[in-house]
Order: structure tokens, then sequence, then C-alpha cells
């Protein structure tokens, strides 16, 4: 679908005309990794929260194990980006580059995700499946004492991400200098009492499963130590608190640690204050009662304007108690592209009326048919960037 906006029209004639040329600052370096060669380091970074990533891209070693153990796609894409918020404690987006993860193979994190089984459980599963190896029963989640249908103990891992941070020494060679890992913890557990039956679930106490979670990142860490690109790197490791299948809002890293070169022993545990809320919610109206007045004025503003509309719905993102960022979804049925026009318009407005400077805002304006329109003010911008998409 083609797409038309006055401002990004008037963007590309600006940048075609005075950018300079990236390609050409592109700097072909040397990968001194398993598998030499050359790679190519942009010159450009569009932004200090991100890091540049060496190109061609490796997709990572665990990437077909994500989408099957992540609970929401809201999760996955906050599981990524988190960890690389995690990261910048730890490795400078200006000295390092970013790799997915490929230290770890996608084997070993399967075998990791299990139940640990109990020597009778497991020479019964060799009987059923004969590539099976003593050596293969290396699950971090705990054994099952109890039936299939009434497990003793949930599955508290649910998937192991990694990380790659690579620096460039003063040969132009360039090393791994570093990793991150998370750990996607179960905030709620779901199973089966027989293979046909409905899905259970069993909510996770938040103090239990971090307990879990902070003992199966030290063995995780003892496990890495044993792979020999990984025995002197520095590692930052994370947990993570799944949100249930059925969230709208993604879960958040609630607490990190950090491991010396060549050490074993995790640093102590620091605090990740973040957290996402659905607006409007309960939970939001409780700790953060000022800002959902504010959305609630801008809702009923909109629906002004279409009497009978009542979907406006927001996700926030705090860091601590401040509002970070607010994503704002209209789904909306118009009669006419001039009809939609006219309401992104006056939306555009309500955002800059609504909503204070500091804090970023997107709205995303769809219909049946697709994306309609998109408003992005960033924080302490004058003027926001309006997208009608044709």
């Amino acid at each position: 679908m083609r797409k038309f906006s006055l401002l990004a029209l008037s963007l590309v004639f600006l940048l075609s005309a005075c950018a300079p040329n990236f390609e050409k600052q592109n700097e072909v370096v040397q990968t001194k990794e398993k598998v030499k060669g050359k790679a190519i380091i942009p010159k450009y970074n569009i932004s200090d929260s991100y890091y540049r990533t060496i190109l061609p891209f490796e997709p990572g070693e665990a990437r077909g194990l994500v989408v099957n153990n992540i609970n929401t796609r809201y999760d996955l894409n906050e599981f990524e980006m988190g960890l690389m918020r995690i990261a910048q404690n730890s490795f400078d987006t200006e000295k390092y580059l970013f790799r997915e993860g490929r230290e770890i193979k996608e084997e070993t994190i399967r075998l990791w995700l299990k139940r640990k089984y109990t020597k009778e459980q497991f020479n019964e599963m060799k009987k059923e499946d004969k590539t099976l190896k003593d050596a293969d029963n290396i699950g971090l989640n705990p054994v099952n004492t109890g039936s299939k249908g009434e497990p003793s103990s949930p599955i508290y891992l649910a998937h192991i991400l990694e990380h790659d941070y690579l620096i460039k020494n003063e040969k132009g060679n360039v090393t791994l200098g570093g990793v991150t890992i998370g750990l996607a913890l179960n905030s709620v557990y779901y199973y089966k009492q027989t293979s046909d039956g409905d899905t259970l679930e069993e909510k996770v106490p938040h103090s239990e499963m971090v307990s879990e979670g902070k003992k199966i990142a030290a063995e995780v860490v003892k496990r890495m130590r044993s792979i020999k690109s990984l025995k002197d790197v520095p590692i930052s490791i994370a947990l993570f608190e799944q949100a249930s299948k059925s969230s709208v809002v993604p879960g958040n890293f609630i607490t990190y640690s950090t491991v010396d070169n060549g050490s074993t022993t995790l640093n102590g545990w620091e605090n990740v204050n973040e957290k996402y809320f659905l607006f409007p919610s309960a939970d939001a109206q409780e700790e953060h009662r000022d800002d959902v007045t504010a959305f609630l004025n801008f809702k009923q503003d909109v629906e002004e304007y279409f009497p009978n509309y009542n979907g406006v719905i927001g996700r926030a993102f705090y860091m601590g108690d401040q509002l970070q960022d607010l994503n704002i979804n209209i789904p909306i049925q118009f009669y006419g592209k001039t009809e939609g026009i006219g309401f992104t318009q006056y939306v555009t407005g309500l955002v800059m009326e609504h909503f204070p400077k500091y804090l970023s805002v997107s709205v995303s304006v769809t219909s049946v048919d697709g994306p309609e329109a998109l408003i992005v003010r960033k924080a302490n911008e004058e003027e926001p960037f309006v997208h009608i998409y044709q």
C-alpha cells in the first residue's frame, strides 16, 4: 500500500539533498569468531538507545524457539528490547556492537528449558526415544514428582534469550566483548491433565518465581563458563516476568545481576523498576491516577467526534513512577478518506492539548482495512509527526 505524508515527502527531498552517504561510510572489519571472515559495521547509529548491528545479519541460535515459548507478541517485543536496555548498564552503545546470541546452541537451550528428570523417569523416556542420552537430562526446571495431570511444581523457566556484544580492537578485529542473558519466567503456568483435555492455569506466586529464577540464573552462569568462547567474558543476566496469555500489555524485567570476567559468582541483584499498564484499568487507576485522568479526558474528547464509539485504549510504560511512553490505539471505521483525514487532524490536536511535553505519545488509527493514520509526538518536541496511509 502506497503511503503518503507531506512531512515524510519533504524529509525525503531534504535528506537526498544534504544527507551524507552512509553506505560509503560503512566500515569493513575482520571477525575473530568461530567462523572468521569480513563483516561490516554501519557508521550511522539511529539513536543512543540502540546498538549498531554487525552485518551481514545472522539470526540467533534460539530464534526458532522464542515464538513457542513466549506467551504474547507484546512479551516477545519487550523481552528483546528490555534486555537491550539492561545491557546498556554494562555495555556502552558507542563502544559495543550488537549481535543476536550465537554462543549457546539451539539444542542446548532446548534441553535447558525442559524439566530435570529422575533416573527412573528418564529411563522410561529413553525406551520411547532411542536417541536420548543420559547427558541430555540437563533441564533447569524442577523434577515433577507428581503426576502429569497434577504436577508437583510449575514450569518456571519459559525461555532463554542471549544477546552478544562485540568490540573492535586496535587492529580492526571484532571479538566477543560481553553477553547478556534474559530468563523469561512464567507468572502463570499452563498445563493439561490429559493430552486432549482443557488447558488449566496456575498463578505462580511472585516471590516464588523470583527465588527460583535466581537459582536458575546461577546455574546458567556456571554452565556458560563451560563453553569455551564464554569462559572469560563479562555477563549480565536478567529475570523477565511474562504476562498471562490473555494480557494486552507485556510483562517486564524485574531484576538483573552481573558477572565479572572469568567468574561464576553473581555480583548481587539490582531491581529493574519498569512496568506496563493498560489505560484505562483498575491497576493503573490505583497507582497512577493523574495519568489515567489525562488519558480519560483525551478518550472523552475522541468519543465526542464519534458519540457511539468507545474503543480507545492505551499501553503506558513506566520507569519508576514516571510515565515514559504512551501508545494509544484507536480502531474505528470511516466512510471516506476525507473523514479519516479530518479525524486525524482532530486527534492530533487532542494529543498536543492533553499530554505533557516530556511524554512521548504515539497514536495508531486503524480500521478493518488496516492502518489509517499514525501520529507521533516525541518527548519535548513542539510538532508531531502525522502520517496518513493511502
